[in-house]
């Protein structure tokens, strides 16, 4: 009770305080629209899917939020992950969706968008989180340190995910990677599943799901300093049909054929490596391990919370407003509320502070925020349509390609 109290009271000076600079209009915060966005916005985009627009005033001056209300209680409608095909790869969020059918959806995680401060590294368009998609795992996390994006509200981490269980439900929850590499008598922890950086001293899983991008960042930065030089002390090892087929100095690049596993080491995790024969038997094994819950996610995307329990969580940005895209929770994990800030030139943005309390005001309980600025991106099928169009106004004019998204199916189709 005494570690909960503090962080209820500044949840609620948050809500104050947002309350007292009339940061949000009653009709809000009551889960009414406001005026300029009345009933007639709103848009049935299939069975269980609704869509509308809400012009808010905000602290910056007045911002629009396009809102998308999906019913998972629902049993036509589904949810998982878009993404462009690899975890080393990026789309647009209205390609992703045509291609795997959805009828509408948000971008996702923050992604390894630039490697200016590692010059002759190539970027990897790698997401920054967990990554689940149609019930297997991805990814995992990078460490907080090597992150891209605004910093982390405290408590928060890079496996803090949303996800939607088998059982139709959303949470936010963390999925933790846990697995081992044996070779021989040995046994290796497993430190990177997919990612773009491997903690310091570790080894790392590569398989089909990678890519063809080259595997070399996952060796740079440190698990404090994205921006440290890349490691000396690097070994890869290729692993298949359950041998070691090939090694090499150096992380390299191109396609990884399914049944292979590419094994990246820096540092100690290097060392380790370099213990592995060529014709030895390897085995590796990993699972993302969720601390919340028991049911299996049938997909999980990164970011990290803002609300929980409708309490902005304690340390939210309440001074820089930009452009973002976030998801809320409601009706115990049978609503899902996902909401993208426009950016057109003259609208205003909203800091992470309005966010939490736009979600808590159109009835969620957790809310959780993704990527946002040239990213944020919300389509919806236009009734009667084959094809998803975007809604808001992405900031820059044009679609941004992406790591990944949130894709609402419908077995009815559009309206």
């Amino acid at each position: 009770m005494t570690s909960e109290r503090p962080r209820r009271t500044a949840a609620r000076a948050t809500v104050a305080v947002l309350a007292a600079f009339g940061v949000f209009s009653g009709a809000v915060l009551a889960g009414a629209a406001p005026a300029g966005a009345s009933a007639d916005t709103a848009v049935r985009v299939a069975p269980g899917v609704r869509y509308e627009w809400r012009d808010v005033a905000v602290a910056q001056g007045a911002a629009r939020v396009h809102v998308l209300s999906v019913d998972l209680r629902d049993p036509r409608v589904a949810v998982d992950l878009l993404h462009p095909g690899k975890v080393a790869a990026r789309d647009t969020v209205s390609r992703m969706a045509d291609a795997q059918g959805a009828v509408a959806g948000v971008n996702g995680d923050f992604f390894n968008i630039t490697e200016t401060q590692h010059p002759g590294v190539e970027a990897t368009g790698a997401s920054v989180g967990p990554a689940i998609a149609h019930g297997l795992p991805l990814k995992g996390a990078v460490p907080d340190g090597q992150r891209f994006g605004p910093a982390l509200p405290p408590g928060t981490t890079t496996e803090d995910v949303l996800g939607v269980g088998r059982d139709g439900r959303a949470r936010l929850d963390r999925l933790t990677l846990r697995g081992t590499v044996s070779a021989g008598a040995d046994r290796l922890p497993l430190g990177g599943l997919n990612q773009y950086a491997l903690p310091v001293g570790s080894v790392g899983a590569y398989d089909k799901e990678w890519g063809s991008v080259s595997r070399l960042r996952a060796t740079c930065g440190t698990d404090t300093d994205r921006a440290a030089p890349c490691s000396a002390e690097t070994y890869e090892v290729t692993v298949r049909g359950g041998r070691v087929v090939a090694v090499a100095e150096r992380p390299g690049g191109g396609e990884i054929p399914a049944g292979t596993t590419v094994l990246v080491g820096r540092e100690a995790g290097a060392h380790r490596l370099r213990e592995v024969a060529v014709g030895e038997r390897v085995e590796v094994r990993y699972r993302l391990v969720p601390s919340v819950s028991r049911q299996p996610y049938r997909m999980a995307v990164g970011g990290y919370p803002v609300l929980r329990d409708g309490l902005p969580l304690p340390g939210l940005d309440d001074r820089t407003a930009a452009v973002r895209t976030a998801a809320g929770i409601a009706d115990a994990g049978r609503r899902l509320l996902l909401v993208c800030v426009d950016g057109a030139p003259g609208r205003a943005g909203l800091t992470v502070a309005e966010v939490a309390g736009f979600l808590r005001g159109v009835g969620a309980l957790d809310g959780f925020n993704l990527d946002g600025g040239g990213s944020s991106t919300l389509v919806t099928r236009e009734p009667g349509a084959g094809s998803v169009v975007v809604r808001n106004r992405p900031a820059g004019s044009a679609e941004r390609p992406v790591a990944n998204g949130i894709g609402i199916h419908s077995a009815a189709g559009g309206s």
